[in-house]
């Protein structure tokens, strides 16, 4: 028996390598002409006078009503002046991710042929953590004073399970969950299952466009995170089944498996040692499980109501 089972999870495997074999071959014939615009170089090493031509090049960036002094003072701000240092050592040139850049915008090709090629436009931002990375139709804003790594001076104020969003490989995940608003079909109630599903088609979503990032990067986890996610997911899953929290709706639930924060909270001994979100975490087992099992495209199954891909995943974490 157990021989047999072998050979049918190896030919599972075969089955999903020959078609992710397929979509790769698919994506390289994709042609893209990625065009990068330093908008981070040409303000912060501009003169009073050049902006005019700035404003006029960049009118997005200049709201109307603020006169030309709110620009001038940025520019010769010694702390912005020091960020903008910071961000051109890191990034003196576009090597750290225009190729990856090139391939994600294949893939979304690839899924959604109704996209183009938007332009991309690097900036800093300030360290706007709701503003690092926005995909917006056409246009890309990739804030690179939020990619500076986790362990930046600048990010010394922030709790240690929010820098580890500051890391480099965070930029394209970051940017495929901006793409990703409008993609997915919003809960259509306010269970927990609802919410753990969205956010695995997310996730989801990230397998697709960005094979070559890992999980961790994907979900904003370090390995350990993962590691301990993989170790602990037949306990976590054991906890929502007996406590029937799947199909609950309180809002608490949210905060404690679903936000953003230190840990997840199970009221159990574990806490200390999980990662937050780790709901997301599950939710984004479900999906890869239901896509396993079911012959869907992936834009139908972002259509699908979360319990529809609940009931056809045969879900079953390893014990």
């Amino acid at each position: 028996m157990k021989k047999y089972m072998m050979l049918f999870v190896a030919g599972i495997l075969f089955v999903a390598c020959k078609k992710e074999d397929k979509v790769t071959e698919a994506v390289a014939d994709i042609q893209v002409n990625v065009k990068i615009e330093r908008f981070d170089k040409l303000f912060y090493e501009s003169k009073p006078e050049d902006l005019t031509q700035l404003k006029s090049d960049f009118p997005f960036f200049f709201p109307p009503g603020n006169p030309d002094t709110v620009w001038t003072n940025k520019l010769n701000n010694p702390l912005l002046k020091e960020l903008y240092g910071e961000v051109k050592k890191k990034y003196p040139d576009n090597a750290a991710f225009e190729n990856d850049l090139e391939d994600l915008f294949k893939r979304i090709q690839f899924y959604y042929p109704e996209y183009k090629t938007p332009k991309v436009i690097t900036l800093i931002s300030e360290v706007d953590t709701d503003a690092k990375a926005i995909y917006a139709d056409s246009l890309v804003l990739l804030s690179l004073d939020t990619y500076l790594g986790k362990d930046h001076r600048y990010y010394e104020g922030f709790p240690k399970y929010q820098r580890q969003g500051f890391e480099p490989s965070q930029m394209l995940p970051d940017l495929v969950s901006s793409f990703s608003l409008g993609k997915i079909a919003p809960p259509t109630d306010r269970t927990l299952l609802a919410q753990m599903v969205y956010f695995g088609k997310e996730l989801y979503l990230k397998d697709m466009l960005l094979p070559d990032a890992t999980d961790a990067a994907k979900i904003e986890y370090t390995e350990e995170q993962i590691k301990w996610c993989k170790e602990n997911e037949a306990e976590m899953w054991r906890y929502f089944i007996e406590n029937k929290v799947l199909f609950d709706t309180d809002t608490k639930l949210m905060q404690r498996f679903i936000s953003v924060g230190p840990y997840s909270k199970f009221y159990l001994e574990i806490d200390a040692e999980s990662p937050g979100r780790v709901g997301q975490w599950l939710g984004w087992q479900i999906v890869k499980s239901y896509m396993k099992n079911n012959d869907v495209k992936l834009q139908e199954m972002m259509a699908l109501g979360a319990k529809t891909i609940f009931d056809n995943s045969k879900y079953k974490p390893k014990k």
